[in-house]
Parts: structure tokens; sequence; C-alpha cells
């Protein structure tokens, strides 16, 4: 039996971390309450590893009204303190308070763009970018789009979205394809057969 070839980042991962890779990482999202997701989570990663963020995953689904953003926006500041005693979440207030941030300015987005995911496409013309990495030390953690969305998101008022946060959220969401060239999900992604 032949056995899968991930990337490197998952092979050495737990077995959440490799089911994450395998069936979420690096397929294009089109939903805007899992852009949401994506956005929050990535955020809540600042400072931490992503593996922190798939534990807790859950309780972020919980505590965050399963990322209803329009809930969110709503979140009084004795509901942001009641999150902070949460601990299935990162109980971080500036983390918090973002997402309560970043609901507002997503919904002002969707009322520009009609969705937050025809907003977010154009900073790769509508595509997913198709990387041929061979090894994960190739794999930038910044680039010029990243730099744009970042910018273009902090001009509209959202928190914990810098370059970095950035490109890990167009990783996370299929923006790009940066699964290495040898994983299985490289040229399934692709739309080819492994």
């Amino acid at each position: 039996m032949k056995i899968k070839q991930r990337c490197e980042w998952a092979e050495k991962g737990t077995a959440l971390e490799q089911a994450y890779h395998d069936h979420e990482w690096g397929r294009p999202v089109y939903d805007d309450r899992i852009w949401f997701e994506f956005l929050t989570l990535e955020g809540a990663q600042a400072g931490l590893s992503w593996s922190t963020i798939l534990n807790k995953r859950e309780g972020y689904r919980e505590a965050f009204d399963g990322f209803d953003y329009r809930k969110i926006a709503q979140y009084s500041e004795a509901k942001q303190l009641e999150l902070k005693a949460n601990p299935a979440i990162v109980r971080n207030s500036l983390k918090i308070k973002s997402t309560v941030t970043n609901a507002v300015a997503f919904i002002e987005i969707q009322k520009e763009f009609t969705s937050f995911n025809d907003y977010i496409w154009q900073f790769v013309g509508a595509q997913p970018i198709i990387n041929h990495w061979h090894s994960a030390a190739e794999v930038p953690v910044i680039t010029a789009e990243s730099d744009a969305l970042s910018k273009d998101l902090k001009q509209r008022g959202f928190k914990f979205v810098g370059s970095t946060i950035c490109y890990a959220l167009m990783q996370a969401t299929g923006m790009v394809n940066d699964h290495t060239t040898d994983c299985f999900c490289y040229k399934k992604i692709k739309g080819e057969t492994p």
C-alpha cells in the first residue's frame, strides 16, 4: 500500500494537524462564514502555534456563536469580559476585542462588495496562485499579495492582520496552493489525480 506523502509540517504534526492538512489547508474557500472563522483563528494564532489554535477550534466555535459575525459585531463589553474567562479560547483581551472589531469591518466590506468572498479573491485575480515549492524552506511567509491585503484590511479597521497573518490566511483558504510538490494534496488541489 502506497503511503501518502504530506507537507513536512503536517508529516511531523499531530493527528489533528494531519487531518486539517489533508482535508482543509489549501482548499479554496468561498463562504463568508468560513472566511470569518479563518480570519479569527489566524489572528488568534499570533505569537502561538497553529496546533494550539486547532486544539481550541471547537472552543472558538462554541464561544463565538459558530463564527456568526453579525452576532459577534454586537458583543458588549460584558460579553467580551465573559469570553476572557473562557479557557476554551485564547484569553487575550486584544484578540477578543479584535474579533468584535473585525466582525464590524467584515460587515462593512460585505455592504461594499456584496460579499467578503468577492472582496478577498480580488487580491489574487480571482484565481488561486499555484506555487511549485519542492521543500518547506522555499515557502515564503509574506508576499506582495499578502502585503497588499494586509494594508487594505488595516485601512478598513481590521486588527491582527499583519502581512504574515494574511499570508497564513491565504495559504489556509486556498488563495495560494503552498503544498510542496511531493505532497499528495498538491496535485489533488490542482484538480489532478495524485
